[in-house]
């Protein structure tokens, strides 16, 4: 059975878990900057240890902040999910740039100034380039995929070439599905982009009587019987939203709980190729 977690771009895989390379890198990113944070205060001014936690929380707010600002439309119909932190959604350089500004004010002149600051540097310009590297390069949609539509319908996913189209994996049982598929259905009643939610494995009285205790509509629901999106996606984690340029290449991957505001991220993406 596909696991269920809650992750981002690219994901590692430990046994049952499923982790985020990218969330993985910003934790230990961020555990190297306290790190250097204490030892610089070891060896000097004591307040070094207490000026790097306030960095990484001015950081950590300012990030989330710019990037909703930013998605301003995206939160503004669901503004308590400004909150679901666990589902991404930081500018990193606006974090980057907070941090920096909260360790010079709080140590002022201090001798660890310009220390911290050249720690919290470094971390900035290895994110810069390892996070790039955390990217999955575009991989071409496997030919010959066949769904079939909540009428018993089936439709082949090669009619769909030639325009970009989202396609979001999803399984009744799975709890960060349930709590996305409403919106993923609002989002694709209206979007031009075909957006297909794609339940993998069940049969279409579970997904039926599912889509009806929950009022979703089933418009834009399919059902994989055998599995094989999933296994054209590179391994299942579900849920998990493929972005599909016009040329059949999955360009974007994400493994886990989507925000209207990453979605719209990744919509935007494939229009733009």
């Amino acid at each position: 059975m596909p696991r269920c977690p809650a992750a981002k771009p690219m994901t590692i895989s430990l046994g049952p878990l499923a982790l985020a390379a990218d969330r993985l890198l910003a934790v230990a990113l961020i555990w190297l900057f306290l790190a250097g944070g204490s030892l610089i205060a070891a060896r000097g001014d004591m307040r070094a240890a207490t000026a790097s936690w306030i960095a990484v929380i001015v950081g950590l707010l300012v990030a989330r902040t710019a990037y909703v600002v930013r998605h301003a439309d995206a939160y503004a119909p669901e503004p308590w999910s400004i909150l679901a932190v666990w589902q991404g959604g930081f500018l990193p350089w606006a974090g980057i740039a907070a941090a920096g500004a909260a360790v010079a004010v709080w140590l002022r002149r201090s001798r660890a100034t310009p220390l911290l600051l050249g720690v919290l540097a470094g971390l900035a310009a290895v994110h810069a380039v390892a996070a790039p590297a955390l990217e999955p390069a575009p991989r071409p949609l496997a030919r010959g995929l066949m769904l079939t539509d909540m009428e018993g319908g089936a439709i082949a996913l090669d009619t769909l070439r030639g325009k970009p189209m989202v396609i979001n994996l999803w399984a009744t049982w799975c709890p960060p599905c349930q709590r996305e598929l409403p919106m993923l259905a609002e989002v694709a009643a209206a979007s031009r982009v075909p957006i297909l939610l794609v339940n993998q494995g069940q049969d279409s009285a579970t997904v039926a009587a599912y889509l009806a205790e929950r009022k979703v509509p089933g418009t834009h629901v399919f059902l994989d019987h055998s599995g094989r999106t999933g296994d054209a996606a590179g391994g299942l984690v579900l849920p998990t939203t493929l972005f599909v340029d016009a040329k059949g290449r999955i360009v974007r991957r994400h493994s886990g709980e989507i925000s209207r505001a990453a979605l719209a991220d990744g919509m935007a993406l494939i229009a733009r190729r």
